[in-house]
């Protein structure tokens, strides 16, 4: 899973949507490649209303997911991150573990070749080795896991940091 902050108003988010778009596209659309790719990628927008969100997503290829401009899940997502500039990409394993904290220069240089190292890093398993009747056992899962995951960490460190400070409300945490 790819998170992408960006804008539509940033020079540099400007300067790299259109190689991500690109990327993204050549990795999980069948006319470039014979077994499409499962990257997922969501948008967190950067940008300074709705409306400039809505005129970029119109440029992007439709697969791709985005938060809700509301929504306040962006704000944990940024300081989970360290997002201060744009353009940032962070990639994520299945498990929503970290795989690359900013991957534009990797994107920029390597292109569809560094999807590879990921791919390697995650240690995913190649589903298309596995018989048929081996695809009832797994489990149901969505491709946006990842990023639910760790949204219900992020809100039981908050309930239980909570929790401690009403019943230990004097004592220092």
């Amino acid at each position: 899973m790819l998170l992408y902050f960006g804008s539509g108003e940033c020079t540099r988010c400007q300067e790299f949507s259109p190689v991500l778009k690109d990327f993204f596209v050549r990795l999980t659309d069948e006319f470039y490649v014979e077994r499409a790719s499962q990257l997922v990628l969501v948008y967190v927008s950067q940008d300074e209303t709705e409306e400039k969100q809505e005129k970029f997503l119109k440029t992007m290829p439709k697969r791709w997911l985005f938060l809700p401009f509301q929504d306040e899940f962006k704000r944990e997502l940024e300081l989970r991150f360290a997002v201060s500039d744009t353009p940032v990409v962070v990639v994520l394993k299945p498990s929503g573990e970290v795989i690359a904290g900013n991957a534009v220069e990797e994107i920029r240089c390597l292109g569809t070749a560094c999807f590879r190292n990921w791919q390697e890093a995650a240690e995913l398993v190649d589903r298309s080795f596995l018989l048929a009747e081996d695809f009832d056992d797994l489990a149901k899962r969505s491709i946006t896991d990842p990023i639910r995951r760790l949204k219900y960490k992020l809100d039981k460190k908050t309930r239980k940091k909570e929790r401690e400070e009403v019943l230990c409300p004097d004592m220092e945490l």
